[in-house]
């Protein structure tokens, strides 16, 4: 149980700092290479959880998974859409991401 609990926290910390990235490019903050740096980020952030979720070691219900791995490649796909310049609103990423933050909570 502590292990989960830690687990949540380092989750709910790496999210947090996606989330500030995505919010300073939101703003318009960051120069363009921090810009890419922070959509990589993110994306290597959702490949790793997406990468979790697919285990069978993973203790979430199989339909949470499954819908997590949705929401993980869309994210990636987007991210990777606004870093190819395909796409320009961050508006969606942010809310998302914070959606599943406030969950881990």
């Amino acid at each position: 149980e502590d292990s989960g609990r830690e687990a949540r926290a380092r989750e709910h910390r790496a999210l947090d700092h996606g989330i500030d990235l995505l919010q300073r490019l939101q703003r318009g903050d960051l120069l363009p290479p921090e810009a890419a740096e922070a959509l990589l980020y993110i994306r290597r952030l959702w490949a790793f959880f997406v990468q979790d979720l697919a285990s069978p070691r993973n203790g979430l219900p199989e339909q949470l998974r499954a819908e997590l791995i949705s929401i993980g490649l869309w994210i990636i796909k987007e991210a990777d859409r606004i870093r190819q310049e395909q796409a320009t609103d961050v508006d969606e990423l942010v809310a998302i991401n914070i959606v599943i933050r406030d969950a881990l909570a």
